[in-house]
């Protein structure tokens, strides 16, 4: 083989030196990242199998965590356990939106109301949504209508205050250019306001997403039995470990994978009137 072999067969794959180079700098560091996480849950793993006391916790490290995720994909278990969960979390979701949106909207362009909720709104927003448990059972004739509130509770504060901001960070003349062209009321709102503070809207529901999917395991520890969190109190109950591992991988996983299409979603949103 020749030196220039390698050269013509980056070439054929569209992929010229410098471009291959930056894409190896690109991917070095998440790659090496994972690769230390998976070095630590390795040795977490000889540390609980070289224990008497943990002996019993083996099924954490990552050969028998890792196949027992290769079963949760194989038999469909894991769609089983995330589709309720999923819905779960995108009906907590829609009420937050519905709810936290026009509030917050409200907040940006009325100073009074601003200054009437601002101090509520802080003191409830550091109130763990886990706090309002039994307050949501007592409220709702069913557990999934108690989680979907709790996880409603979770994500409404971050749609509020990056909507709120977003609102308050408008240019008058934005405003004013709406009014000149007919533009009142909620058709003002709709076509300018909503319009120019969508990233900010899209970046709280980001936001919102990160705290429901992790308010929704220990949501889900509730009386339901499906989901993601039923399956770990399952899993713990019946002492298989190597499928709880299993399971918080996958959690992991999807947790990551809804982040990311959140951002993608976000980075399609940039938008300004001048446009």
């Amino acid at each position: 083989m020749t030196i220039a072999e390698p050269r013509t067969r980056l070439q054929r794959a569209g992929l010229s030196g410098g471009q291959l180079a930056g894409y190896l700098r690109w991917a070095a560091p998440p790659a090496a990242g994972l690769v230390g996480l998976f070095a630590l849950w390795w040795i977490g793993g000889l540390v609980i199998a070289s224990s008497p006391r943990l002996v019993a916790f083996t099924g954490f490290a990552p050969a028998p965590a890792l196949a027992a995720f290769g079963d949760l994909i194989t038999s469909g278990d894991a769609w089983k356990a995330a589709a309720p969960s999923l819905s779960r979390v995108l009906q907590g979701l829609v009420v937050a939106a519905l709810i936290g949106i026009p509030v917050g909207i409200a907040i940006g362009l009325l100073p009074l109301v601003e200054r009437a909720v601002q101090l509520p709104f802080q003191i409830l927003r550091m109130v763990s949504p886990l706090a309002w448990m039994p307050v949501a059972v007592l409220a709702f004739p069913t557990w999934n209508g108690a989680i979907v509130f709790l996880i409603a509770a979770a994500a409404i504060w971050p749609i509020v205050f990056a909507t709120a901001a977003g609102v308050k960070r408008i240019d008058p003349a934005w405003i004013a250019v709406g009014r000149t062209l007919g533009g009142r009321g909620f058709a003002l709102v709709r076509v300018v306001v909503v319009r120019a503070v969508a990233p900010d809207i899209l970046t709280g529901f980001r936001l919102a997403l990160g705290v429901a999917w992790i308010v929704l395991v220990p949501a889900e520890f509730l009386g339901v039995t499906s989901g993601l969190g039923y399956a770990i109190n399952d899993a713990r109950d019946t002492l298989e470990y190597d499928r709880l591992a299993a399971l918080v991988l996958l959690i992991g996983l999807i947790g990551f994978a809804l982040d990311a299409l959140a951002a993608a979603l976000l980075d399609r949103a940039r938008w300004t009137p001048t446009a």
